[in-house]
């Protein structure tokens, strides 16, 4: 048989994240090395390939798609059939083309070694360049104006390529082969270094040098990186960082820090080999790391906790001013707390100048607004704690497909917003708390640019339960035609069943510190029975009165004296929570508690935690959320303890917990002067036990075998591994939140997922 007896045509598409992750480029090269004619090109959010030639050859590239895909690309679906044959032997990229469907947007991808390594080659004409990219990294969402993904849709249109850099981006033998970013000296964006009252001091190179000597005198400087600004100080001197803290009136959170390279992790740090892979790796994430005692690290940066947020530089900006620097640079957020990033030149200079001493500003626009993502490792696997730089937006599948596009809101604290189509679910990146008039611009310019980018036009909005949520009041006035309530937890549960594709029924375990509950009550330690159509109240702790509402979330020892009222016997034993408290401030409490004025009822996990904290002596108030349950966990660290009995009784058909023998054991052997260390170890194993009694109880009287474990008091990585090794030690499926963590960042994904779930059944 002849050659020509051979030839077939193919036309091949391919979906999933396949646009501005080289996909093309790999195609082309791929044709060349088989000998193949046809072209290439994007169409929306898919790669469209017509390819002709021998027919094993065919075959060969085909699978050569699916095997040798670019590391950071993802293929969902390859679909191929027989085409015309165009009688072409050369092949080549031929102009994107638009169309309706999923859109995948890959997310911005940090600098890969061999641009890593050119920037420091001294012969290169990239040296020192700090936009320096490829085909295999870069930034992609931050820049991306719209689908399909090239040049002039990028905010890169505006810096038009030098003969070289066209040379490069016409080659297909290059691997800055239709590179979007593509930039060097010469004609890329350029960087410099400005005073808070504007005059500028140095440029380019000298601007990052400049820099680097300033924030090693103690200076604050404000950078601009891909997603947003960063404010950089020293994180090996306490009194910068507590001037950092003090202009940027965050007192105690945690700040993540930034190391040149994975050896200097380590001397600040201790890591497990996943640990190291993931720091190193395309997302580049805050990961979560416990600390060492001798890394040099100033104490202001996690002050009370054991672990430490670490980074590496994920930009070629970063890699040269940790060059320069010379040393571990504290690295967050550009804000004042509670407000979004900063991501303008002129927004950064209104909004920081009373934080910055200077700013190392660049000229490449950030078309998308986007935080650092932060990810836990707990038994040896990943949890991200915030999904944003590295992952957003990626989207993820939801069990059921939606028949009408829909948008959830998400909750009022760390929110995101969920758009659906179909079974394609896009979170929205880390939003954060919608307690200002900053925030809900954000949430409504983030919605709007998905709206656009993903052309997704939602005819339902999907809402928590609470009257008061700033969310529950964005989703009225988005005006759409059905609105659909969730409650809080169980959108928790449904995230993590979304997540690993389980529609139910299943045992969920919903731990966190507050959502609005069926019965009007805040609840937050809940055991629910159900799918993602809807769910019944299995177990629950006990309600103890939050004196003064919202003040108790932030003042521990008003959720133990709520406690104490619930058995006036116990008090003595309390009395380590009230130590400094002004009596006038205590005889309100007491009042409100008499008469039950402001004081809602909670069966909250979180709120248990603050009472811990309270009565062991740890802590009586809170300057962030989550700072009392933090440090215990830290104080327990790996110590061995006994549980504590936490009595559980039966009322109806629901099981209650009941903590204040606990607590009131606690307290009493603190103040007998027992090691608080092994106080709160015992303090963990104490709910460990009971969750786990719980739920294997409920699960054997409804005959499930899948337990969902979800909310936000799972970060504690102590609590997580605890409460899954246990179940299933009892031969129980344990599902645990990884792609979206536990805490409310979650709710949006979970909510979605149910209101899927209910307009599928309903269609």
């Amino acid at each position: 048989m002849t050659a020509a007896c051979s030839a077939v045509a193919r036309r091949i598409a391919v979906t999933g994240v396949v646009q501005g992750v080289g996909f093309r480029p790999f195609v082309h090269r791929l044709a060349q090395r088989y000998g193949l004619g046809g072209w290439v090109r994007n169409v929306a959010g898919t790669v469209e390939i017509h390819v002709e030639g021998d027919a094993r050859q065919v075959d060969e590239f085909e699978a050569a798609v699916r095997a040798e895909a670019p590391p950071v690309s993802r293929i969902d679906v390859l679909r191929a059939e027989p085409a015309v044959s165009l009688g072409t032997t050369d092949f080549h990229i031929a102009e994107s083309a638009d169309a309706d469907g999923n859109r995948p947007v890959p997310p911005d991808i940090a600098v890969c070694a061999r641009c890593e390594a050119e920037l420091r080659d001294t012969e290169g004409r990239r040296h020192l360049h700090p936009f320096i990219t490829c085909t295999d990294c870069g930034p992609r969402y931050t820049v991306i104006d719209a689908l399909p993904y090239d040049r002039e849709r990028t905010s890169m249109a505006v810096f038009s390529m030098c003969d070289a850099c066209r040379a490069e981006y016409e080659s297909p033998g290059d691997r800055r082969y239709h590179a979007e970013t593509i930039a060097c000296n010469a004609c890329g964006p350029t960087v410099w270094l400005e005073r808070s009252h504007g005059a500028t001091l140095a440029s380019n190179a000298a601007a990052v040098r400049a820099v680097a000597r300033l924030i090693v005198a103690g200076r604050i400087a404000a950078i601009r990186g891909v997603g947003g600004f960063h404010l950089a100080c020293d994180a090996t001197s306490d009194a910068a960082v507590r001037r950092l803290r003090g202009r940027k009136h965050r007192d105690a959170k945690p700040l993540a820090v930034m190391v040149a390279t994975l050896a200097e992790a380590r001397e600040i740090a201790v890591m497990s080999p996943a640990e190291a892979r993931l720091l190193t790796g395309p997302e580049h994430p805050i990961v979560l790391l416990p600390s060492r005692a001798d890394g040099g690290i100033a104490p202001s940066v996690a002050p009370g906790l054991d672990w430490i947020g670490v980074m590496l530089p994920y930009t070629p900006l970063h890699h040269l001013l940790l060059e320069a620097a010379g040393r571990p640079l504290v690295m967050t957020s550009g804000n004042l707390s509670d407000e979004p990033i900063a991501i303008g030149n002129d927004e950064a200079r209104a909004r920081l100048r009373g934080i910055a001493d200077v700013f190392l500003l660049h000229d490449r626009e950030i078309v998308s607004r986007v935080d650092d993502s932060v990810v836990r490792f707990v038994d040896d696997a990943p949890v991200l704690l915030r999904r944003s730089r590295g992952y957003a937006p990626l989207p993820l599948r939801i069990p059921v497909a939606s028949p009408e596009a829909l948008v959830a809101v998400g909750p009022h604290l760390k929110n995101t917003f969920t758009l659906v189509r179909g079974d394609c679910a896009y979170v929205s990146p880390h939003i954060g708390d919608l307690e200002s008039v900053e925030s809900l611009v954000h949430f409504h310019a983030t919605l709007a640019r998905y709206r656009e980018l993903f052309r997704i036009d939602p005819l339902v909005v999907v809402r928590d339960l609470h009257p008061g949520y700033l969310s529950t009041r964005v989703a009225g006035e988005l005006g759409l035609a059905r609105e659909i309530t969730v409650q809080h937890h169980h959108a928790h549960v449904a995230a993590v069943m979304a997540e690993h594709g389980v529609t139910g029924p299943v045992v969920g375990v919903a731990l966190d510190g507050t959502g609005y509950g069926d019965d009007g009550n805040v609840w937050g330690a809940e055991v629910l029975v159900g799918d993602l159509l809807g769910y019944e109240r299995a177990a629950r702790l006990i309600y103890a009165p939050l004196p003064g509402g919202d003040a108790a979330a932030r003042e521990p020892w008003r959720v133990a004296a709520g406690y104490a009222s619930l058995d006036p016997a116990a008090a003595p034993a309390f009395a380590l929570a009230f130590a400094g408290i002004p009596e006038e401030r205590r005889v309100i409490v007491a009042r409100q508690l008499e008469r039950r004025l402001n004081c809602p009822m909670a069966s909250s996990m979180g709120r248990l935690f603050d009472a811990a904290a309270a009565v062991l002596g740890v802590r009586r108030g809170m300057s962030y959320e989550g700072q009392a349950a933090m440090e215990l966990e830290s104080l327990a660290g790996n110590a061995a303890a006994a549980p504590l009995e936490i009595p559980v009784r039966e009322d109806g058909r629901m099981l209650i917990m009941d903590p204040l023998p606990m607590l009131a054991a606690l307290g009493e052997r603190r103040q007998r002067g027992h090691d608080v260390r092994v106080l709160a170890a015992s303090f963990h194993e104490s709910v460990i036990d009971v969750v786990v009694r719980v739920a294997c109880g409920v699960a054997d009287a409804r005959q499930l075998r899948t337990v969902v474990l979800s909310g936000g008091s799972f970060q504690n990585a102590r609590l997580l591994a605890g409460v899954r090794r246990r179940l299933a030690d009892r031969g129980l499926r344990a599902l645990v939140p990884r792609l979206l963590g536990p805490n409310d960042g979650a709710i949006s994904f979970g909510q979605a997922a149910v209101a899927a779930a209910r307009l599928g059944r309903s269609a």
